[in-house]
């Protein structure tokens, strides 16, 4: 199955290359075709000149000039194409790359990651070799934020419904879904504020003096200058008349003159992102949904006619900039006073739309983060989208369940069972022999599921409930925090989540690690038993195996599993499958022995 994605993508991304490839051959060809228009000119100029015709320089030029002006908007054409194309096949290599290495060229999320969240840390959900650094396909800001909110938090049972059709239908629709990133691709390449920055232009009014006497006069502007001048004609002192209203209208532009500037700098920076992103938004709405949450998505844009608002405000920017070409600005800002008038419209397109548009680009940013969960769905076929259970008790139920994180030809996968219960279950064995993997696993997994999408798993059913871990423990010196310490604000963490959160379902790995060894034990029965009387759900790794005694002190609430290993002619070999029942075989005399410390038993 692998091997057949691959090569989709490298098929998809062959003949990408070939288009883009016969664009760029067009564009030069273009490029030629221009140079060549530019020689006819200085042709056309050498013969005026020695015939001493005029009119054969104004003839020739004309049409030339228009010659040349059509070629440069379809070279434009085919370059804009030709990039096109060249992203479009950046994106299926990039997805070859996810598959094989796990290389990704969309963020990894390190900035989401926090030492103090209830999982994400222990469960590698952020930063190098992540969750999230494997999944992310978003390239927008808001798109990363949205995708980093799922992950970080279970969602409730309808909307997690609601996405998994959502992801399947996009999964169905996979060459839809790499067109749209490859027009979103500009986004990944951008300052991450870029949209932050929009947002706080189309929130902030220009504030023009006397805004209503303005938008008044410049309606009749050009009525009154086109009039004195026609009247000049039959009457002189209208001419006069003429050039005083010119030169008033001239002094209007200039008065406002830091207005214009203003709004018109920010204005060009803004303009060309809003044209990409109307092509988004195009894409989007010309996309025939079934499932209910894209259906919904797709609405809130077409309601507010998002993509037609976005190329009308880009076209009010465009004709704004007319007013910098030199003689025709001059004569736009004096007959129609031009710029502020363009000026006072992106004003009003600000006041009308900049609600709606800030939340057209929620949809989009939804529709990153349901992409990027569609392709875990299209390059990993094998995984299934887990059943989202009901009921008061908790049930995690899995087969063939694995770590997504691990490649697949060296990954183990093991089964597992709660169903509709409430229970605590003492994990013992050997150092490397699985412990930790498997609670990381068994969390990973969880919150894939709780978030909409599919597991790494044969079949997998879980209840919608919150993970909180206990594993990778660490001292700061900047906040002068001990390793004991640190564990016990941990700990103090789990035990308040258990009563305050909804449904904690914990993974505690290797508890009181800062502490003495008896400490230790009495320490983590202490704990554990006060998980039990707040019936409280989860799995503890120990090494301890005094721990794994619970089961006799509670044998309706807590099961003991282990995993081992072999030794054969001193070697040690691991299976990494979990067993029911404690564990009998430890390593770590082993591992010490390999090393060259020799350890003498008291006997």
């Amino acid at each position: 199955m692998e091997q057949d994605i691959i090569e989709y993508y490298k098929n998809n991304a062959q003949l990408a290359q070939q288009e883009a490839d016969k664009f760029k051959k067009l564009a030069d060809t273009y490029s030629l075709m221009r140079l060549s228009i530019f020689v006819m000119m200085v042709v056309s100029i050498y013969f005026g000149v020695k015939e001493d015709d005029f009119t054969i320089v104004a003839v020739t030029f004309s049409i030339l000039i228009v010659g040349f002006a059509w070629l440069v908007s379809r070279q434009s054409i085919y370059e804009r194409k030709m990039k096109y194309f060249k992203d479009l096949k950046l994106i299926n290599d990039n997805e070859i790359a996810s598959i094989l290495s796990r290389d990704n060229l969309y963020d990894n999320g390190a900035k989401f990651a926090n030492e103090k969240h209830f999982y994400t840390a222990d469960l590698d959900i952020f930063g190098n070799a992540s969750l999230f650094g494997l999944m992310n396909r978003a390239a927008t800001g808001p798109g990363n934020a949205k995708l980093a909110t799922w992950l970080s938090a279970p969602a409730k049972k309808e909307i997690i419904l609601e996405r998994q059709d959502a992801v399947k239908e996009i999964a169905n629709k996979n060459q839809w879904k790499l067109e749209a990133q490859t027009l979103l691709l500009f986004a990944n390449k951008t300052d991450a504020n870029q949209l932050h920055g929009l947002f706080n232009y189309l929130h902030t009014p220009l504030e023009l003096p006397r805004e209503k006497l303005l938008i008044n006069y410049i309606m009749i502007a050009p009525y009154l200058l086109a009039a004195a001048f026609i009247a000049g004609y039959f009457m002189p002192v209208f001419t006069l008349a003429g050039i005083v209203l010119a030169i008033a209208n001239l002094t209007i532009i200039t008065i406002n003159g830091g207005y214009i500037a203003k709004s018109a700098s920010i204005a060009d920076r803004i303009s060309k992102v809003l044209t990409d992103y109307a092509v988004v938004f195009n894409k989007i709405e010309g996309e025939n949904w079934q499932s209910a949450y894209n259906s919904a998505l797709t609405k809130k844009i077409k309601e507010n006619n998002t993509s037609k608002n976005i190329e009308e405000l880009a076209r009010l920017i465009n004709k704004l900039s007319y007013s910098l070409i030199m003689i025709v600005g001059f004569i736009l800002n004096i007959f129609f006073l031009w710029a502020l008038k363009q000026i006072i419209a992106i004003e009003q397109w600000k006041r009308n739309n900049h609600e709606s548009l800030e939340d057209a680009f929620e949809v989009i940013a939804e529709f990153e983060a349901l992409s990027s969960i569609a392709g875990l769905q299209v390059n990993y076929p094998e995984w299934c989208i887990p059943q989202i259970e009901d009921g008061k008790a908790y049930t995690l139920v899995a087969k063939n369940l694995a770590h997504p994180l691990i490649n697949s030809k060296t990954r183990v996968t093991n089964d597992y069972e709660l169903t509709d219960t409430f229970k605590i279950d003492i994990i013992t064995g050997s150092n490397m022999a699985g412990k930790s993997t498997f609670l990381r696993t068994i969390g990973i997994n969880t919150v894939l599921a709780l978030c909409g999408a599919p597991v790494c798993a044969e079949t997998m059913r879980v209840s919608v409930m919150t993970m909180v871990s206990y594993m990778r423990i660490k001292d700061s010196l900047n906040e002068r925090t001990s390793t004991f310490k640190a564990e016990l604000d941990r700990l103090q963490m789990l035990l308040a989540a258990v009563e305050q959160e909804y449904k904690v379902f914990f993974l505690i790995d290797e508890m009181l690690r800062g502490t003495n060894s008896v400490d230790k034990y009495l320490g983590s029965k202490a704990v554990i038993e006060q998980l039990i009387a707040k019936h409280g759900v989860g799995m503890v790794a120990t090494h301890d195996l005094e721990i794994a005694k619970l089961e006799t002190a509670y044998p309706d609430y807590v099961r003991n599993f282990y995993f081992d290993i072999q030794v054969k002619d001193g070697e040690m070999l691991f299976d990494y499958k979990i067993k029911h029942g404690e564990c009998k075989t430890f390593n770590a005399t082993l591992l010490l022995k390999q090393i060259g410390i020799n350890i003498e038993l008291d006997l």
